[in-house]
């Protein structure tokens, strides 16, 4: 990974494909991760707000400051219609850096949602105007505008790393990050994964075990799994 500079704005960046992202929407977190090798979540604590929240889009990454929210407003003028905002911290910070006012512009912009290693308040408008966030926390404090972050510079957020147009999915069960430049090879693994959990599905409505259905009694037998009547 590059270093990342401070006070930078890269205002072109490559997007992953709009074909791919959209393929990717129809899939939801665990199978998209499944499908890239186990890879690409971020740490679990990021949780959705509300619990309707779901996005899916390509990444218009921020680096922020601890209790300082200047670049997200410097972040709204990069957005583009189907962008995400992800946005890290310089270190750890929990404040409210974004609520309802920031909703407003970035959907205004075509945002999608945001991913943020922080805090955010104004929960209930959030759940009202259906903006979909995910958080580190939710904090009333707020912030100041007085120190310079960056904006589409890669990130580490939340332990993963994530590179302005980078496809970013989010639903109930986390959030994961897919290469721009894997996502239509990622989207075609989910597809396949998914087909292939439909027909277990199948077999297990129809009374099938696990135990069977993965082959596991003899790999079971092997280690010592016994059976007794008593």
């Amino acid at each position: 990974m590059e270093h990342t500079e401070l006070g930078v704005v890269r205002t072109a960046i490559i997007r992953a494909d709009p074909d791919a992202v959209a393929a990717l929407s129809a899939f939801g977190v665990a199978t998209i991760h499944e499908a890239m090798g186990r890879t690409g979540l971020l740490r679990p604590y990021i949780r959705p707000v509300h619990p309707t929240a779901r996005l899916c889009g390509t990444a218009v990454t921020v680096l922020l400051q601890p209790g300082d929210n200047w670049m997200m407003h410097v972040a709204a003028e990069q957005i583009q219609d189907g962008d995400v905002v992800v946005a890290a911290c310089t270190t750890e910070s929990e404040d409210g850096f974004f609520g309802d006012l920031l909703a407003t512009s970035f959907r205004a912009r075509g945002c999608r949602g945001l991913v943020i290693d922080g805090g955010v308040r104004d929960v209930a408008d959030l759940a009202e105007m259906d903006f979909p966030v995910f958080a580190r926390a939710v904090n009333a404090k707020g912030t100041v505008k007085a120190t310079l972050g960056s904006v589409n510079v890669p990130v580490v957020c939340a332990n993963a790393l994530v590179r302005p147009g980078d496809v970013v999915v989010a639903d109930r069960d986390g959030v994961v990050v897919v290469p721009r430049e894997r996502a239509a090879v990622v989207a075609a693994a989910a597809a396949r994964r998914e087909a292939a959990e439909e027909g277990k599905r199948a077999r297990f409505r129809a009374g099938e075990l696990g135990l069977d259905l993965y082959g596991m009694r003899g790999p079971l037998a092997e280690l010592g799994l016994r059976y007794e009547e008593r």
